[in-house]
Protein backbone atom coordinates (compact mmCIF):
# COMPACT_ATOMS: atom_id res chain seq x y z
CA UNK A 1 0.00 0.00 0.00
CA UNK A 2 1.51 3.74 -1.21
CA UNK A 3 1.72 5.53 1.84
CA UNK A 4 0.45 8.98 1.95
CA UNK A 5 2.73 11.53 1.25
CA UNK A 6 3.37 14.88 3.04
CA UNK A 7 4.36 18.30 2.11
CA UNK A 8 5.16 20.66 5.02
CA UNK A 9 6.26 18.36 8.20
CA UNK A 10 5.22 18.87 12.03
CA UNK A 11 7.24 20.54 14.70
CA UNK A 12 7.50 17.43 16.78
CA UNK A 13 8.24 17.17 20.03
CA UNK A 14 9.15 14.29 22.77
CA UNK A 15 8.49 13.81 26.17
CA UNK A 16 8.85 11.62 29.10
CA UNK A 17 8.61 8.44 31.17
CA UNK A 18 5.51 6.13 30.08
CA UNK A 19 3.98 8.81 27.28
CA UNK A 20 7.42 8.70 25.71
CA UNK A 21 7.06 5.26 25.39
CA UNK A 22 3.33 5.02 24.02
CA UNK A 23 4.67 8.18 21.75
CA UNK A 24 6.67 5.78 20.24
CA UNK A 25 4.73 3.21 19.49
CA UNK A 26 1.80 5.19 18.28
CA UNK A 27 3.99 6.64 15.54
CA UNK A 28 5.55 2.97 14.13
CA UNK A 29 2.49 1.23 14.85
CA UNK A 30 -0.66 3.58 14.12
CA UNK A 31 1.02 6.48 11.44
CA UNK A 32 4.10 5.24 9.55
CA UNK A 33 2.86 2.12 7.82
CA UNK A 34 0.06 4.75 6.07
CA UNK A 35 1.90 8.02 6.03
CA UNK A 36 5.34 8.81 4.84
CA UNK A 37 5.87 10.98 8.07
CA UNK A 38 7.66 13.95 7.92
CA UNK A 39 8.54 15.99 11.27
CA UNK A 40 11.10 18.24 12.86
CA UNK A 41 12.29 16.98 15.65
CA UNK A 42 12.78 18.12 19.14
CA UNK A 43 13.67 16.35 22.20
CA UNK A 44 11.97 17.64 25.07
CA UNK A 45 12.59 14.77 27.62
CA UNK A 46 13.86 16.15 31.29
CA UNK A 47 17.05 15.27 30.68
CA UNK A 48 17.72 17.01 27.17
CA UNK A 49 16.11 20.21 28.80
CA UNK A 50 18.67 20.00 31.12
CA UNK A 51 21.45 19.24 28.78
CA UNK A 52 20.48 22.52 26.49
CA UNK A 53 19.94 24.70 29.48
CA UNK A 54 15.83 24.30 27.78
CA UNK A 55 17.50 26.33 24.93
CA UNK A 56 15.51 23.45 23.06
CA UNK A 57 12.06 24.32 24.30
CA UNK A 58 12.84 27.94 23.04
CA UNK A 59 13.74 26.17 19.95
CA UNK A 60 10.59 23.89 19.37
CA UNK A 61 7.83 26.74 20.51
CA UNK A 62 9.76 28.91 17.27
CA UNK A 63 9.84 26.00 15.18
CA UNK A 64 6.23 26.10 15.31
CA UNK A 65 5.82 29.21 14.70
CA UNK A 66 7.60 28.52 11.14
CA UNK A 67 5.63 25.37 10.31
CA UNK A 68 1.95 26.48 11.57
CA UNK A 69 1.63 23.30 13.45
CA UNK A 70 3.12 21.21 16.12
CA UNK A 71 2.39 17.86 18.41
CA UNK A 72 3.47 17.52 21.94
CA UNK A 73 4.16 14.37 24.06
CA UNK A 74 3.64 14.67 27.58
CA UNK A 75 6.98 16.01 29.69
CA UNK A 76 7.88 16.36 33.42
CA UNK A 77 7.71 19.43 35.45
CA UNK A 78 10.71 19.70 37.36
CA UNK A 79 10.76 20.02 41.26
CA UNK A 80 12.84 19.38 43.67
CA UNK A 81 12.01 16.01 43.93
CA UNK A 82 12.31 15.20 39.91
CA UNK A 83 15.84 17.23 40.29
CA UNK A 84 17.45 15.00 42.55
CA UNK A 85 15.77 11.55 40.98
CA UNK A 86 16.83 12.84 37.50
CA UNK A 87 20.51 14.11 38.77
CA UNK A 88 19.86 17.61 37.04
CA UNK A 89 21.65 20.76 37.01
CA UNK A 90 18.68 23.24 37.45
CA UNK A 91 15.19 23.26 37.74
CA UNK A 92 13.59 24.83 34.73
CA UNK A 93 10.07 25.84 33.79
CA UNK A 94 7.21 24.16 32.53
CA UNK A 95 7.95 23.43 29.30
CA UNK A 96 4.01 23.72 28.65
CA UNK A 97 4.30 27.73 30.07
CA UNK A 98 7.41 28.39 27.81
CA UNK A 99 5.87 27.41 24.59
CA UNK A 100 2.32 28.71 25.39
CA UNK A 101 4.33 32.13 26.25
CA UNK A 102 6.25 32.15 22.61
CA UNK A 103 2.51 31.07 21.08
CA UNK A 104 0.32 33.37 22.90
CA UNK A 105 -3.07 31.33 22.52
CA UNK A 106 -5.49 29.90 24.15
CA UNK A 107 -5.58 26.03 25.32
CA UNK A 108 -8.71 24.57 24.17
CA UNK A 109 -9.97 20.75 26.15
CA UNK A 110 -12.74 18.92 24.74
CA UNK A 111 -13.38 15.20 26.51
CA UNK A 112 -13.27 12.53 24.25
CA UNK A 113 -17.06 10.79 24.79
CA UNK A 114 -17.79 6.98 24.31
CA UNK A 115 -21.44 5.14 24.70
CA UNK A 116 -20.17 2.57 27.06
CA UNK A 117 -18.44 5.06 29.32
CA UNK A 118 -21.10 7.34 31.23
CA UNK A 119 -19.59 10.44 32.78
CA UNK A 120 -19.45 10.63 36.65
CA UNK A 121 -21.92 13.69 37.06
CA UNK A 122 -25.14 12.11 35.29
CA UNK A 123 -27.09 15.12 34.05
CA UNK A 124 -23.76 16.00 31.88
CA UNK A 125 -25.08 15.21 28.20
CA UNK A 126 -23.02 17.05 25.91
CA UNK A 127 -19.21 18.08 26.51
CA UNK A 128 -17.93 20.83 28.36
CA UNK A 129 -15.01 22.48 26.52
CA UNK A 130 -12.41 24.32 28.52
CA UNK A 131 -10.81 27.83 27.08
CA UNK A 132 -7.73 27.73 29.18
CA UNK A 133 -5.54 31.19 28.70
CA UNK A 134 -1.95 30.34 27.69
CA UNK A 135 0.06 32.98 29.48
CA UNK A 136 1.07 34.70 32.68
CA UNK A 137 -0.32 34.26 36.39
CA UNK A 138 1.19 31.50 38.54
CA UNK A 139 2.81 29.90 35.09
CA UNK A 140 5.18 33.20 34.82
CA UNK A 141 5.71 34.05 38.33
CA UNK A 142 8.25 35.53 40.74
CA UNK A 143 8.52 34.17 43.99
CA UNK A 144 10.78 34.58 47.48
CA UNK A 145 11.51 32.96 50.26
CA UNK A 146 11.06 35.79 53.44
CA UNK A 147 13.71 35.10 56.74
CA UNK A 148 13.01 37.60 58.89
CA UNK A 149 10.45 40.81 59.43
CA UNK A 150 10.14 43.60 57.01
CA UNK A 151 8.00 45.18 54.13
CA UNK A 152 7.36 43.60 50.93
CA UNK A 153 5.73 45.90 48.40
CA UNK A 154 5.12 45.65 44.76
CA UNK A 155 7.19 48.35 42.98
CA UNK A 156 6.51 49.88 39.09
CA UNK A 157 9.24 51.85 37.58
CA UNK A 158 8.44 53.30 34.80
CA UNK A 159 10.30 54.64 31.85
CA UNK A 160 10.92 58.30 32.87
CA UNK A 161 11.99 57.12 35.84
CA UNK A 162 8.85 57.32 38.31
CA UNK A 163 7.47 54.65 40.34
CA UNK A 164 4.67 53.62 41.73
CA UNK A 165 4.80 51.58 45.06
CA UNK A 166 1.86 48.98 46.81
CA UNK A 167 1.99 47.40 50.07
CA UNK A 168 1.55 43.47 50.09
CA UNK A 169 2.22 43.10 53.56
CA UNK A 170 3.90 43.89 56.33
CA UNK A 171 5.89 40.92 56.91
CA UNK A 172 6.01 39.20 60.90
CA UNK A 173 8.02 36.77 60.40
CA UNK A 174 9.07 34.14 57.80
CA UNK A 175 7.04 33.45 55.24
CA UNK A 176 6.76 33.52 51.27
CA UNK A 177 6.09 35.96 48.63
CA UNK A 178 4.37 35.87 44.80
CA UNK A 179 4.14 38.18 41.65
CA UNK A 180 2.41 37.76 39.02
CA UNK A 181 1.60 39.65 35.53
CA UNK A 182 -0.45 39.74 32.37
CA UNK A 183 -1.14 41.90 29.87
CA UNK A 184 -3.84 43.38 28.04
CA UNK A 185 -2.74 42.62 24.38
CA UNK A 186 -2.66 38.25 25.55
CA UNK A 187 -6.11 39.05 27.27
CA UNK A 188 -7.59 40.19 24.22
CA UNK A 189 -6.16 37.36 22.11
CA UNK A 190 -7.81 35.16 24.57
CA UNK A 191 -11.26 36.44 24.56
CA UNK A 192 -11.44 36.46 20.79
CA UNK A 193 -9.86 33.18 20.38
CA UNK A 194 -13.02 31.84 22.90
CA UNK A 195 -15.43 33.84 20.74
CA UNK A 196 -14.23 32.60 17.75
CA UNK A 197 -14.13 29.10 18.65
CA UNK A 198 -17.63 29.16 20.65
CA UNK A 199 -19.05 30.65 16.81
CA UNK A 200 -17.55 27.95 14.91
CA UNK A 201 -19.25 24.87 17.33
CA UNK A 202 -22.04 27.06 17.85
CA UNK A 203 -21.67 26.72 21.97
CA UNK A 204 -22.59 29.56 24.34
CA UNK A 205 -19.61 30.85 26.52
CA UNK A 206 -19.67 31.21 30.14
CA UNK A 207 -15.83 33.19 31.60
CA UNK A 208 -15.63 32.72 35.63
CA UNK A 209 -12.89 34.31 37.50
CA UNK A 210 -12.91 36.37 41.11
CA UNK A 211 -12.91 39.95 40.66
CA UNK A 212 -14.96 40.78 43.76
CA UNK A 213 -11.68 39.90 45.54
CA UNK A 214 -9.20 40.93 42.92
CA UNK A 215 -10.57 43.99 41.78
CA UNK A 216 -7.89 45.04 39.72
CA UNK A 217 -6.06 41.76 38.31
CA UNK A 218 -9.58 39.64 37.47
CA UNK A 219 -11.47 42.32 37.03
CA UNK A 220 -8.93 43.45 33.98
CA UNK A 221 -10.52 40.31 32.40
CA UNK A 222 -14.08 40.98 32.88
CA UNK A 223 -13.76 44.10 31.20
CA UNK A 224 -11.75 43.28 28.28
CA UNK A 225 -13.89 39.91 28.35
CA UNK A 226 -17.02 42.20 27.76
CA UNK A 227 -15.60 45.13 25.68
CA UNK A 228 -14.04 42.85 22.99
CA UNK A 229 -17.91 40.58 23.32
CA UNK A 230 -20.00 43.85 22.72
CA UNK A 231 -17.82 45.43 20.49
CA UNK A 232 -16.91 42.21 18.09
CA UNK A 233 -19.09 39.25 18.34
CA UNK A 234 -22.19 40.28 20.15
CA UNK A 235 -24.57 40.53 16.81
CA UNK A 236 -22.65 37.04 15.38
CA UNK A 237 -23.73 35.37 18.83
CA UNK A 238 -27.49 36.57 18.45
CA UNK A 239 -27.37 35.62 15.15
CA UNK A 240 -26.69 31.53 16.02
CA UNK A 241 -28.93 31.99 18.96
CA UNK A 242 -26.13 31.49 21.62
CA UNK A 243 -24.97 34.06 24.44
CA UNK A 244 -22.37 35.09 26.76
CA UNK A 245 -22.31 35.27 30.52
CA UNK A 246 -19.69 36.34 33.15
CA UNK A 247 -20.02 34.97 36.89
CA UNK A 248 -17.79 34.10 39.78
CA UNK A 249 -15.81 31.01 39.43
CA UNK A 250 -17.49 29.78 42.59
CA UNK A 251 -20.65 30.06 41.11
CA UNK A 252 -19.62 28.33 37.79
CA UNK A 253 -18.16 25.27 39.53
CA UNK A 254 -22.10 24.85 41.30
CA UNK A 255 -23.65 25.17 38.09
CA UNK A 256 -21.35 23.25 35.96
CA UNK A 257 -21.96 20.15 37.84
CA UNK A 258 -25.79 20.37 37.74
CA UNK A 259 -25.66 21.36 34.47
CA UNK A 260 -26.20 19.23 31.23
CA UNK A 261 -22.92 20.58 29.64
CA UNK A 262 -22.72 21.49 26.18
CA UNK A 263 -20.95 24.62 26.32
CA UNK A 264 -17.79 26.48 26.09
CA UNK A 265 -16.20 27.47 29.68
CA UNK A 266 -13.29 30.12 29.21
CA UNK A 267 -11.15 29.90 32.77
CA UNK A 268 -7.67 32.24 33.34
CA UNK A 269 -4.51 29.79 33.46
CA UNK A 270 -4.55 28.22 36.34
CA UNK A 271 -8.08 27.92 36.80
CA UNK A 272 -8.30 25.90 33.27
CA UNK A 273 -5.53 23.73 34.43
CA UNK A 274 -7.28 23.08 37.33
CA UNK A 275 -11.07 22.31 36.14
CA UNK A 276 -9.65 20.89 32.58
CA UNK A 277 -8.85 18.12 34.72
CA UNK A 278 -11.38 18.28 37.02
CA UNK A 279 -14.34 18.01 33.48
CA UNK A 280 -11.79 15.24 32.81
CA UNK A 281 -11.66 12.84 35.26
CA UNK A 282 -15.49 13.77 35.48
CA UNK A 283 -16.03 12.66 31.64
CA UNK A 284 -14.45 9.10 32.30
CA UNK A 285 -10.18 9.80 32.26
CA UNK A 286 -8.01 11.99 32.43
CA UNK A 287 -6.74 10.00 28.97
CA UNK A 288 -9.65 11.09 27.78
CA UNK A 289 -9.44 14.72 26.45
CA UNK A 290 -8.33 16.71 23.74
CA UNK A 291 -6.04 19.95 23.96
CA UNK A 292 -5.32 22.73 21.14
CA UNK A 293 -3.19 25.19 21.73
CA UNK A 294 -4.60 28.00 19.15
CA UNK A 295 -2.47 31.46 18.38
CA UNK A 296 -4.63 34.55 17.40
CA UNK A 297 -1.84 33.59 14.68
CA UNK A 298 -3.31 31.41 13.19
CA UNK A 299 -0.63 28.30 15.07
CA UNK A 300 -1.86 25.36 16.21
CA UNK A 301 -0.56 23.14 18.58
CA UNK A 302 -1.91 19.72 19.94
CA UNK A 303 -0.94 17.30 22.79
CA UNK A 304 -1.91 14.99 25.56
CA UNK A 305 -3.62 16.89 28.57
CA UNK A 306 -2.15 14.96 30.65
CA UNK A 307 1.12 13.99 32.67
CA UNK A 308 3.71 11.39 31.82
CA UNK A 309 1.83 8.59 33.80
CA UNK A 310 5.14 7.84 36.26
CA UNK A 311 3.69 5.52 38.30
CA UNK A 312 3.18 3.18 35.07
CA UNK A 313 6.28 3.88 33.93
CA UNK A 314 8.42 2.74 36.98
CA UNK A 315 6.16 -0.47 36.33
CA UNK A 316 7.11 -0.62 32.78
CA UNK A 317 11.18 -0.30 33.84
CA UNK A 318 10.43 -3.23 35.85
CA UNK A 319 9.77 -5.21 32.49
CA UNK A 320 5.83 -5.20 33.31
CA UNK A 321 3.41 -4.16 29.96
CA UNK A 322 1.12 -1.92 31.99
CA UNK A 323 -2.67 -0.67 30.63
CA UNK A 324 -2.11 2.80 30.09
CA UNK A 325 -4.69 4.94 27.54
CA UNK A 326 -3.15 6.55 24.51
CA UNK A 327 -6.35 7.75 23.36
CA UNK A 328 -5.27 11.56 23.94
CA UNK A 329 -1.62 10.84 22.50
CA UNK A 330 -3.40 9.33 19.47
CA UNK A 331 -6.11 12.23 18.77
CA UNK A 332 -3.09 15.01 19.59
CA UNK A 333 -1.18 12.91 16.74
CA UNK A 334 -4.96 13.04 14.47
CA UNK A 335 -5.52 16.60 14.80
CA UNK A 336 -2.02 17.57 14.11
CA UNK A 337 -1.87 15.72 11.33
CA UNK A 338 -5.54 16.75 10.19
CA UNK A 339 -4.98 20.43 10.70
CA UNK A 340 -1.51 19.93 8.42
CA UNK A 341 -3.56 18.36 6.09
CA UNK A 342 -6.27 20.84 5.66
CA UNK A 343 -3.14 23.75 5.80
CA UNK A 344 -1.23 21.48 2.48
CA UNK A 345 -4.38 20.70 0.84
CA UNK A 346 -4.22 16.97 1.22
CA UNK A 347 -7.17 15.30 0.88
CA UNK A 348 -6.01 11.62 1.82
CA UNK A 349 -4.07 12.54 5.02
CA UNK A 350 -7.43 14.55 6.23
CA UNK A 351 -9.49 11.35 5.65
CA UNK A 352 -6.63 9.20 7.75
CA UNK A 353 -6.09 11.37 10.20
CA UNK A 354 -10.32 11.23 10.82
CA UNK A 355 -10.08 7.50 9.90
CA UNK A 356 -7.93 7.07 13.06
CA UNK A 357 -9.91 9.21 15.42
CA UNK A 358 -12.76 6.86 14.31
CA UNK A 359 -11.29 3.71 14.63
CA UNK A 360 -9.65 4.33 18.19
CA UNK A 361 -13.14 5.21 19.44
CA UNK A 362 -14.60 2.11 17.80
CA UNK A 363 -11.96 -0.38 19.49
CA UNK A 364 -13.36 1.21 22.90
CA UNK A 365 -16.60 0.68 22.20
CA UNK A 366 -16.15 -3.07 20.88
CA UNK A 367 -14.98 -3.56 24.66
CA UNK A 368 -10.38 -3.28 24.03
CA UNK A 369 -10.02 -0.87 26.46
CA UNK A 370 -7.04 0.33 28.94
CA UNK A 371 -7.73 -0.12 32.57
CA UNK A 372 -8.91 3.30 33.48
CA UNK A 373 -11.90 2.79 31.26
CA UNK A 374 -12.44 -1.18 31.72
CA UNK A 375 -12.84 -0.43 35.33
CA UNK A 376 -15.53 1.97 34.28
CA UNK A 377 -17.45 -0.02 31.83
CA UNK A 378 -17.16 -3.44 33.46
CA UNK A 379 -15.44 -5.47 31.80
CA UNK A 380 -11.45 -6.55 31.29
CA UNK A 381 -8.73 -4.58 30.22
CA UNK A 382 -5.63 -5.26 27.70
CA UNK A 383 -2.34 -3.66 27.98
CA UNK A 384 -1.38 -0.78 26.09
CA UNK A 385 0.10 -2.61 23.30
CA UNK A 386 -3.12 -4.84 22.52
CA UNK A 387 -5.11 -1.96 22.54
CA UNK A 388 -2.82 0.12 19.75
CA UNK A 389 -2.26 -3.25 18.03
CA UNK A 390 -6.15 -3.37 17.32
CA UNK A 391 -6.74 -0.45 16.39
CA UNK A 392 -3.56 -0.82 13.85
CA UNK A 393 -5.70 -4.07 12.64
CA UNK A 394 -9.04 -2.01 12.08
CA UNK A 395 -6.89 0.83 10.10
CA UNK A 396 -5.32 -2.19 7.79
CA UNK A 397 -8.51 -3.44 7.17
CA UNK A 398 -10.17 -0.01 6.33
CA UNK A 399 -7.16 1.29 4.07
Amino acid sequence: MAKINMKTPLVEMDGDEMTRILWELVKEELIKPFVDLKTEYYDLSVQNRDKTNDAVTSEAGQAIRRHGVGVKCATITITEARKKEYALKNILPSPNATIRAILDGTVFRKPINVNRIKPAISSWKHPIVIGRHAYGDIYKNTEMTIDSPGKVEIVFTGKDGKERRALIADMKGRGVVQGIHNYDDSIHSFARSCFRYALDEKLPVIFAAKDTISQTYDARFREIFNNVYETEYKNEFAAKKIDYQYTLIDDAVARVVKSEGGFLWACKNYDGDVMSDMVASAAGSLAMMTSALVSPEGYWEYEAAHGTVQRHYYRYIKGERPSTNPTALIFAWAGALEKRAALDDIEPLEKYARSLRNITLRTIESGVMTSDLASLAGCDSVDSWRFIETIAEGLAAAA
